[in-house]
């Protein structure tokens, strides 16, 4: 009898434990506790050009091709200047929806499809207080750069965006 319920006290705390490992990944708790090193991105340009081939921008970005990567993105940076961005790389093109999560600085978010057409572009005021509002659109990849960036290029949607070879894939 004793040793039954020694199992079945062990059964319930293994249980427990996975339940609260599984909610401490959705949350991205482990991502606060032990988030990517910021400075340990891959580097690329990423070059903006009009449907007649013009060339209207070049952005200098860091690629977020990992899952702890994209949770992250740009939360820890502290600024972010003009020319500079992130580049999400997903492995297909899907509805994505980002969130301005911990920002202290506006953004543009740039919605690029999986034929390297820009799909949407969001301008991104920082948070008010604990809402979050969320950014939706079609893409394979999400550009965030500085806000006014795409009014200041001007990048729109049906301009086409060259991928560096290094953010073709994502890495996980």
């Amino acid at each position: 009898m004793a040793g039954r319920r020694r199992l079945v006290t062990v059964a319930v705390v293994a249980l427990a434990a996975v339940a609260l490992a599984a909610v401490a990944i959705q949350s991205g708790l482990l991502y606060a506790l032990d988030p990517p090193d910021p400075d340990g991105y891959e580097r690329a340009t990423v070059t903006v050009s009009d449907e007649n081939g013009t060339r209207l921008a070049t952005v200098e970005v860091r690629i977020a091709d990992t899952r702890d990567k994209r949770y992250l993105g740009l939360s820890a940076t502290e600024e972010l200047p003009m020319g500079e961005g992130m580049l999400f790389v997903h492995g297909s093109e899907d509805r994505r929806s980002y969130v301005m999560r911990n920002m202290s600085f506006p953004l543009d978010i740039v919605y690029i499809g999986a034929d390297r057409e820009i799909t949407t572009v969001h301008h991104a005021p920082v948070p008010d207080g604990e809402y979050e509002r969320t950014y939706t659109g079609r893409a394979k990849w999400v550009l965030e750069v500085p806000r006014g960036w795409a009014n200041e290029t001007g990048v729109e949607p049906g301009d086409r965006v060259a991928i560096p070879p290094a953010a073709r894939t994502p890495a996980d």
